[in-house]
C-alpha cells in the first residue's frame, strides 16, 4: 500500500463541481492499493501516516507528528500510484489491486484511520475527482508498506 503524504495549508476534493472534502493545515495523504495488499498493510499505513513527523517544532526540525498540531488528515484513493511504471512510456495496472478489493482496503483504512484520529475526511473511491492543494514547504514524502 502506497500514501504519497504531503503537508498542506489547504486541500480540498470536488467531484462534478461539488465540494466533498476540504481540510486546512494538516496531511492530504494520496493513496495507491497494490494488488498484494492487506489488512496489516492498511495498519501500517494509518499508523506511518498519523505519526510521520512533517511539521516543524520550536527549532524548525520536521519533529512533529498529524497528532501533535491537531491537524487534518485527506484521504483521497488514486489507483494510478500503483501502476507499473518501470519500462515503456505507458503505465501498466496490472499491480493495480482489483477494483472489488482495492475499494474495501480503503475504507478499512479510511475506518482505521477515523478510530485513531477524529479529523480525518476522505475522497471517494472510484470517482473522477479533482484535487486542490497548498504545499507547505513543499513537503511531500513517499510511504510505500512493501519497503518497510
Amino acid at each position: 500500500m502506497i500514501g504519497l503524504i504531503q503537508r498542506v495549508l489547504y486541500a480540498q476534493v470536488d467531484i462534478e463541481d461539488e465540494c466533498v472534502a476540504v481540510i486546512d493545515r494538516g496531511i492530504l495523504a494520496l493513496i495507491g492499493i497494490v494488488r498484494d495488499d492487506g489488512l496489516s498493510d492498511v495498519a501500517r499505513l494509518a499508523e506511518r501516516i498519523l505519526g510521520y513527523r512533517i511539521f516543524p517544532d520550536q527549532q524548525g526540525r520536521m519533529n512533529r507528528s498529524l497528532n501533535d498540531i491537531q491537524g487534518e488528515l485527506l484521504l483521497v484513493p488514486q489507483f494510478t500510484l500503483a501502476a507499473d511504471t518501470h519500462k515503456g512510456t505507458r503505465p501498466g495496472f496490472s499491480t493495480v489491486a482489483e477494483p472489488e478489493s482495492g475499494a474495501k482496503l480503503y475504507q478499512q483504512l479510511l475506518d482505521y484511520t477515523s478510530e485513531n484520529y477524529k479529523r480525518v475526511k476522505s475522497g471517494h473511491f472510484g470517482a473522477d475527482m479533482q484535487v486542490s492543494l497548498v504545499n507547505d514547504g513543499p513537503v511531500t514524502f513517499w510511504l510505500d508498506t512493501r519497503k518497510q
